[in-house]
């Protein structure tokens, strides 16, 4: 007998799923800023050896990056229980995803860095810019540029990746999704719309995301304005 489709059960869950989705969006909005900012300090960390954090940094990256999300996430919801640091689920869940991205991000962000010409920060201080508005500007900015869909893949990988925050009872899409099939027993129908809806919402962060790369990093101008640290730069190269 043909397998009977049964959508609108899932649909009378509407308002969990919600809620999941909601949860989702709020654990990668806050690990996008949280290790965002760590991202950045890393990056720059170990991009200029600034020692002794860029040995921090180092170690903290090499150990997130060869372990798995799950086995972090389990470490810190157990193990700092264990250590005397009360943690619920949800902390848990936001300081994995911010511990992971931030490892991430600190490798992309490096690498931007990497990427600027040394000349550049010497025309800049030729025309007597200050430290903060050198980093900013002559560094920071253009690096975000060139690794700025870099990020907005990371940032959706991490999104998608977690769905494992169910494993603690963290209440995301995932855990919405787990709650109705075991109370209406349509599996298929549940994840077939949880499915659709992480590959929406992935599709909406990364318009979000190039929206926000296009309207602040991508197409802003940096001070100063490119010809003149350009041509301090060809002039010191002549």
């Amino acid at each position: 007998m043909a397998y009977q489709f049964d959508f609108p059960a899932v649909f009378e869950y509407s308002g969990t799923l919600l809620q999941g989705a909601g949860v989702t969006l709020a654990l990668t909005a806050i690990g996008a800023l949280a290790g965002g900012a760590i991202g950045v300090l890393g990056g720059v960390c170990r991009a200029w050896r600034i020692a002794p954090l860029s040995w921090f940094f180092s170690i903290y990256v090499e150990v997130i990056r060869n372990t798995p999300f799950l086995v972090q996430l389990l470490f810190i919801f157990f193990g700092l229980p264990s250590l005397g640091v009360q943690i619920n689920e949800w902390q848990a869940s936001v300081l994995t995803v911010v511990i992971n991205l931030g490892a991430y991000i600190t490798e992309i962000v490096r690498a931007g860095i990497k990427e600027t010409p040394r000349g550049q920060i010497e025309a800049a201080s030729a025309l007597a810019m200050g430290r903060l508005s050198i980093f900013l500007h002559v560094v920071l900015r253009p690096a975000l540029q060139k690794v700025w869909p870099a990020l907005t893949s990371q940032i959706i990988i991490v999104m998608l990746g977690s769905a494992v925050v169910s494993q603690i009872a963290t209440e995301d899409l995932t855990f919405a999704a787990n709650f109705i099939q075991s109370r209406n027993f349509r599996a298929l129908e549940t994840y077939i719309i949880v499915t659709l809806m992480y590959f929406a919402l992935a599709l909406l962060l990364r318009q979000l995301l190039l929206w926000v790369g296009r309207r602040w990093v991508v197409n802003r101008p940096s001070r100063p304005k490119p010809t003149a640290v350009a041509g301090l730069v060809k002039g010191g190269q002549a």
